[in-house]
Formats: C-alpha cells, structure tokens, sequence
C-alpha cells in the first residue's frame, strides 16, 4: 500500500513540476505578475506538504527552503530577476532527480542542493544567510493570510482548529507560527489570525503572545493525526479540533448556526440581530457582538462545505480519475480485438441473411464504433502540455549560445495522440536545437542585416483533415539550397549533373550524417540529428518537409495521423490479396476505361476529366499472378499535395482497420505501414501510399 501512495505522489509531483516550470517561464516576461508567483508558491507548498505526508522528507525540506524564499517575494520583500529564476529552475531539476531516484542513495545528489540554497540565501540577505523561518523568542508573530494553493475539497475532511496561546508561550521556547506550519504541512489550510485582544501598545507585553487563530484545514488526515501537533503545548495553548460534516446528506447551514457551534455568539444574540435587514454577518459585527474574523472564518467554512456538497452532487459530470497508460494501451488493444470481432460477426450475418442476426449485427457495430471513438479520445492530448519542455529548452540554449530567442507557440489545444506526442518529442527537441544553433542568428548579426536584436521561433500545431501538421520555424539565416547541393555531391549522395527540384535538394538534409554547420558545437553539427527526425516521423506513419528562403528563415512541417491504433480505410483487392488504402487519403473510385488511358514515358497517366492525373498499377507493383480482370477500379488519393491514381482489381468497401504491427521479420519491407484482420479472419496488408508513390516516382524519373 505504501508503494501505492509514494507512486501517486509521484504522479502529483510530476504535474506540479510542469506546472512550476510553466509558471517560471511566464514569470520571466512578466516578473511583476503576482499571479504567476502565487502559482509558483503553491506548488513549492503543495510539493512540501504531499512530499512530507508520503516519506519524502528530502523533497519536503528541499522546497520548504525554497518556498520561504517565494513568500518573501510575495510579500514584497524581494523582486524577481534573472538569478532567482535561474536557481528556482535549478530547484526544479533538483527535486526532478530526487523524484528519478526515489529508492537510491541520493547522497550524490546533497552538494547540488546545498549549492542552490547557497545561491537563494545570497539573493535574500546579500550576506550569504537566509532569513530563517524559525522566530526567536519574543519575536513578533506574523498575520498569516491564505497560503496554499486554492483550498480543494475535492479529497479529504474539512476541520475547524481553533488555537488560543496562553501568554506565557513564548517563555517555554515554543512558537505559535511552528504549530502553524505544521498544520499547513498537513493539507490545504485557510488561516484566520484574531487580532482584536492585542491592547494598546503601552500595554503591550512583547513575551506574551496577544493572537489567536482559526483554521480551516482540508486534509486527509485525521482529526487524532491534527490534534497531534499541540502535543507538546496542551498546557501553553489553548485549542480546539472539530470535523465538518461534509456528507451528501448534510444541509447547507447558516452562517448563525456555524458562529452558534463556534461558541462565538449565544442563539439569543442571533434571532435578536436578524430583526435587522442588512445580512447577518455584518449586522453581528456592526452591533458589536464579535470581530470581523470570526465573521470571515465562518463563512469560509460554510463556502466549503458548499463547494464540496456541489463536487459530489455533480461528481458524474466533472470528477477526474487518473489513469496509467499501460492500462490505456492494454484498454486500446482490447478495443481493436473487438472492432475485428465484430466485423467478423457481421460477415457471418450477412452471408446467413439471418434478419434478427442482422439487426444484432448492425446494433454491435454501432456500440463499437461508439467504444472505439470514446477509448480513442481518452488517448488524446494537447499538444499545449508539452510546450512548456520546448519553452525551457529554447532558453537553456539561447543563454547557452549567446543568442536571444523567442519561443512563440500556437495550436496548443490541438489533440495528439499519446503514444504518438511521447515519441515526437525527440524529434521536435532535435528540430528546435537546430533552428537555434545554425538557424537563428547572433544578436549583433541580425542588427547588421536590419533585423530585430531578437529572434523567434515559431512552434505550432493544427488539424488538417485527418492529420495533425506541427510546424518549426525561425527567422533566422535560412538554408543556402547551394550550400546543400554542393554538400550532397560532395558526400556522394547525386551527381554533378543531377536534376533535383528546391523539395528534393532539402530532403538531402534528412540523410544520415549530413550537415552544413562549418563548426560542432556542444549543440549541434555533427550531422546526428535530422535523419533521426525522418526516422521518427515515418515510424509514426507521418512525413516531414523542410523549406526555406535564404536570409528570412526556414521551416520543417511535420505531417502526423490523429492516431495508431484504429483508422478507417478502404478494402481493395488485386490479385486475390486484401489491401487496405488510408480512406483519409481517397478523393473518389471510378472504373478503368481504356479510352482514358494515355503515355507519359516511362510513366501513365489518366484522364480524369479533362485533369491528367498519374496511376500506379498495384498488380504489376505487387507483381501479382494471373490475368488482370476485364474492368480495372481506379482509387484517386491525395498524396503530398498531388493527384494520384492506383489501379486495383476490385473496390471492396469502408473497412475499420484495426492496425497490427508487421513485426521484427518485416520490418523492412517497404510501402506497407501494418496490417489488419479482414472480418473473414484473412490478412490484409495497409499501404503506405506515400512511399510506394515516392518509390514510384523514383522509378519513372
């Protein structure tokens, strides 16, 4: 059980980290924002608190320094600048570590951590020391406001601690913020601090603690656990613990009956004040029967309750559930197994004619494709939540180079798949680094040449029909086609006399080891990078282009499918072998006729209409034995921008296509991307239309 809960703080702590380096880095164009740094206080806090209630007690302590360090910023105390974003960046990969090898011995990891202390210290005092958070004797306590992240009641009890020091506290050594914070420690606490006793200030006793509070805690500890914190000082306190009825049963209760409960207020002194008109908690306080706060603290506990009756009532419709992507995977496998037995079984329905089978039939096809939509979309996410990684990388290595890059995203709602986001990131990571070395100039180049001091890259993302386009382009230098050109014949890759168009001249940059840069830097040219890239996308069943106009810049399109596990396609068959054609990829399917034939060289093409469009013929591609049929179909896709035709013996109709990976054995084997189940149990193989049309091409030219 205990793995359990050390995996799940994991999980949060994962989140939370995003989340804080998001917020860092929005942070950094706009320091003044005390939003952001509310958002970067409470995840230190949260991070403190769950990291402290689950074992991790070297993350808790960790952040705990650095969170003390934030609310002094949130107070005013401090201005945000580069070095502190820099050290709290350094907190974060820190804490990251410490998350990557929980159950090792981080002993290795302790000098960092003190080092980045070290540097938060000298940004507070300018003397190398950092304002403890433990008070001295006799110091003044501070009013604590609300200090954690927006109180959620989504998990845990919410509890009414009521703490009174005596006066004599602080002559035993202990503190009342202590006991504080180590409420805070336990979950999500709105703090109330009750000035209204502190006398006039030639009265004042600085030994004596004149405050009290109210809190309320959500957590999901228990009220024994919470009463555990004023075990040391029953007898120098004074203090209260009580659970608030939080079930779906419970009514919503006046704000006079939970100051009643309180002992705040007699009943008397409520039904008299209510002959007023104005609202109860302003009439208590203007008629003098109790302060403001208590007021405050009241209807605090009364908005939770509320918010948390309202989370259960709608919990159907807007509760989440964290789930792993193993189960997921094991869920979408499932789900194809399903989609293939249901073709199956409306085949056998069809070829019995049996009506009521038929219906069944038509029914489970329906729930399927319902399980399939829904299953699939689970696996969809933004595109957006990997952004903040590039966002991090591109300042990392412009201050790396000596360059000053922006990083301006757009198309973050659009929604990937999973599996196939996790397996893009190399290859985007790879794309950036190159748009950042070789691309993006230095600063007083681009001033040279009239352009903006600093440089921009552009990362965007958007749906095109059934495909996802992610573009990555700069403004920098661009790409010298001439230079590529002269790069391939030198490498051996064509010939001096080759006749290659600006497309083809760039794809050379997708070649293993090629590369224009003149010098290796730590970042990139050493022509390792850019083939990976190509090998990423064509493995996802995608396909990359890069264009580029010498001195404004240069851009690589990647081109994704949604997803890889089920796609619709159109059955074909030539040769008494199934294929299956990408249906997101078909204009339309006509016969052959003979009259619209015609010659191009080496190539044929067909006349559609008066437009003269290419065709493939896939019995002579596949090599296929025995005689063609006497009228050919004609399926015309959309391929890379251009018409193009492939001739097959027959169009057997949609088909969902659960894809089947080839396997070891055929992996190599060009123009096919899977394979599936027909609904008679047969295989049949999914073309990947873009390499045989390419392979094609090739072969006519």
């Amino acid at each position: 059980m205990e793995d359990i809960h050390r995996q799940a703080f994991r999980d949060e702590a994962a989140d939370l980290l995003h989340e804080l380096e998001a917020a860092l880095l929005e942070l950094e164009d706009a320091p003044g924002d005390g939003e952001l740094v509310n958002r970067v206080f409470r995840a230190m806090h949260t991070l403190k608190g769950s990291g402290a209630m689950f074992g991790f007690d070297d993350i808790a302590q960790f952040t705990h320094e650095v969170e003390t360090v934030f609310d002094k910023v949130r107070a005013g105390e401090l201005d945000i600048g580069k070095n502190l974003l820099d050290l709290t960046f350094q907190a974060k990969d820190h804490v990251k570590s410490l998350l990557d090898h929980d159950g090792e011995d981080l002993s290795p990891f302790m000098d960092q951590a003190s080092a980045i202390l070290s540097g938060f210290r000298t940004i507070v005092s300018g003397e190398g020391t950092l304002v403890s958070t433990e008070a001295g004797s006799g110091s003044q306590p501070v009013e604590p406001v609300l200090t954690d992240q927006p109180v959620s009641v989504e998990e845990g009890e919410v509890h009414r601690v009521r703490m009174r020091p005596r006066p004599g506290i602080y002559s035993t050594g202990n503190n009342p913020e202590y006991l504080l914070e180590d409420l805070k420690g336990l979950g999500q606490a709105l703090v109330f601090a009750h000035v209204e006793d502190i006398p006039p200030l030639r009265e004042l006793d600085p030994h004596s603690c004149h405050l009290w509070w109210d809190v309320l805690l959500t957590s999901q500890a228990t009220e024994s656990a919470i009463r555990d914190v004023f075990l040391f000082v029953e007898d120098e306190c004074d203090f209260s613990v009580k659970t608030v009825e939080t079930s779906g049963d419970v009514e919503l209760r006046k704000l006079g009956e939970i100051l009643v409960e309180h002992g705040d207020i007699s009943q008397e002194a409520v039904e008299r004040t209510l002959g007023g008109q104005k609202r109860l908690g302003a009439m208590l306080t203007e008629a003098g029967l109790l302060p403001a706060k208590s007021v405050e603290a009241a209807l605090a506990e009364q908005n939770l309750v509320k918010e948390k009756l309202e989370r259960k009532k709608g919990a159907e419709g807007g509760s989440s559930l964290r789930v792993s992507a193993e189960k997921l995977d094991v869920l979408q496998d499932l789900v194809g197994e399903l989609v293939i037995v249901q073709s199956q079984i409306g085949q056998v329905a069809a070829t019995l004619g049996n009506s009521p089978l038929l219906t069944l039939a038509e029914q489970l096809e329906r729930l399927s494709d319902d399980i399939r939509d829904s299953t699939l979309s689970i696996r969809m996410q933004p595109i957006g939540s990997t952004f903040s990684v590039y966002r991090r990388l591109v300042r990392d290595l412009s201050a790396e180079t000596g360059k000053e890059i922006d990083l301006v995203t757009s198309g973050e709602e659009t929604e990937l798949d999973k599996t196939v986001l996790d397996r893009l990131g190399d290859a985007l990571i790879h794309l950036l680094r190159n748009s950042i070395d070789h691309g993006v100039e230095p600063p007083r180049e681009r001033e040279a040449t009239g352009k903006p001091r600093r440089g921009a890259i552009r990362l965007s993302a958007e749906h095109s029909g059934g495909d996802v386009v992610i573009t990555v382009a700069d403004d920098g230098r661009g790409i010298d086609p001439e230079k590529v050109r002269r790069k391939g014949i030198e490498r051996g890759l064509i010939t001096e006399d080759a006749a290659l168009d600006p497309r083809e001249i760039m794809d050379l940059i997708f070649q293993p080891g090629f590369s224009t840069a003149g010098t290796v830097t730590n970042v990139s040219g050493r022509g390792v990078g850019m083939d990976v890239v190509k090998r990423v996308v064509n493995s996802l069943r995608g396909g990359i282009e890069m264009g580029s106009t010498p001195g404004q810049g240069s851009a690589a399109t990647i081109r994704l499918p949604l997803t890889l596990a089920i796609i619709d396609g159109l059955q074909v068959q030539v040769g008494g072998q199934g294929y299956v054609l990408p249906l997101d990829r078909v204009e339309e399917c006509m016969e052959l006729r003979r009259q619209d034939l015609g010659s191009n060289g080496k190539g044929r093409i067909l006349n559609l209409r008066g437009d003269v469009v290419p065709f493939i013929s896939l019995r002579e591609w596949f090599r296929s034995p025995g005689k063609s049929p006497d009228i050919e179909q004609v399926v015309v896709l959309q391929v890379e921008g251009m018409r193009v035709g492939m001739v097959v013996d027959e169009v057997i109709g949609e088909h969902q296509t659960v894809i089947k990976s080839l396997g070891p054995v055929f992996r190599k084997l060009e123009g096919f991307s899977g394979a599936t189940v027909q609904g008679d149990g047969a295989m049949s193989l999914i073309l990947d239309v873009k390499r045989i049309v390419r392979m094609s091409l090739g072969e006519a030219g």
